[in-house]
């Protein structure tokens, strides 16, 4: 049976390039037969990299069948995961944020969690000598997951391990990085073809909070203005995205790349409370900045408070 591998919903790069990558790993070193599949639709920087790399997008699935032997690649959240997934044949486990809990398998597995920004500066090593045969389109996969997740090394999960792998890769592609990243990072800006609803949870994961059940949505971008000037429509659909989707509150984060900081949306007292003792935070108005908030994993998730 094909081995399916896959990341978190919502995918952004890293959840839809990773998968790729370690499927030709497994497929073309291994000898395993392995697929990669998505939780969802790529959102438009993942869609840019597909189409720069002459990838395939992987097919789109919304479960698992039980027993179905799987690898769980950018999350271990069972919230992120299809319901039943520990119903699934788990067999190993590549990721890089904090240990959750919840995901039960068939027995004993390999799981590499490791402080880095980028699964797939995990797999490369993970892949050894055999990541210098990796072809050009995967190679380019690889590079573009490691520039989306570090925001081209201006995010604090940035490590100098990730840079230079990064460095290599783009060495070996004879590309420069830079201008690959601006280009990554305008193909991400371009959110004006989606919905509200659909912006909230383009890149969003769902998260428990002193009794209190958040969406946490965070819009990168170097184009900060076309988002926020949407933010009345937004607030106003926050409330049906939250009802629809069993949550208290959607709390979004609209990152500005170029100047390092993010602007969280302000509809209520609630949000007002969150801003103030989680960020120390003075909040006058319907938006606050948060200068140097970048990442979701290390600077967002660990400080919430209610």
């Amino acid at each position: 049976m094909t081995l399916q591998i896959f990341g978190h919903k919502s995918p952004d790069t890293d959840s839809t390039g990773s998968p790729i990558v370690w499927s030709w790993y497994l497929n073309e070193v291994k000898g395993i037969a392995a697929a990669p599949k998505l939780l969802g639709e790529p959102n438009t920087e993942a869609a840019f990299v597909l189409k720069r790399w002459n990838l395939d997008k992987p097919e789109i699935i919304d479960g698992v069948d039980a027993g179905a032997p799987v690898v769980i690649v950018d999350t271990n959240n069972p919230a992120e995961l299809p319901v039943g997934i520990n119903d699934a044949d788990i067999q190993a486990i590549i990721d890089h944020h904090k240990l959750v809990g919840g995901l039960e398998t068939k027995g004993p597995i390999d799981i590499t969690i490791r402080p880095l920004a980028c699964t797939a500066t995990i797999m490369y090593d993970l892949m050894g000598e055999d990541a210098a045969n990796m072809p050009e389109a995967i190679k380019g996969a690889a590079l573009s997951c490691i520039l989306s997740d570090t925001l081209e090394f201006r995010s604090p999960t940035t490590t100098d391990h990730d840079r230079a792998v990064a460095q290599k890769l783009a060495d070996d592609l004879g590309i420069d990085m830079a201008a690959y990243a601006a280009d990554l990072f305008e193909a991400k800006s371009d959110v004006s073809a989606f919905s509200d609803a659909e912006l909230l949870r383009m890149d969003s994961k769902e998260y428990e909070v002193g009794g209190k059940q958040f969406r946490v949505s965070v819009l990168e971008t170097t184009a900060p203005k076309i988002v926020l000037d949407r933010k009345d429509s937004l607030m106003a659909s926050m409330v049906d995205v939250a009802a629809e989707d069993g949550a208290d509150q959607v709390l979004l984060f609209v990152v500005d790349i170029l100047n390092e900081e993010a602007t969280l949306l302000v509809p209520n007292d609630l949000v007002k409370s969150v801003a103030e003792k989680s960020f120390g935070a003075t909040v006058t108005g319907d938006t606050v900045v948060l200068p140097g908030v970048m990442s979701r994993k290390k600077q967002i998730i660990p400080v919430l408070a209610v």
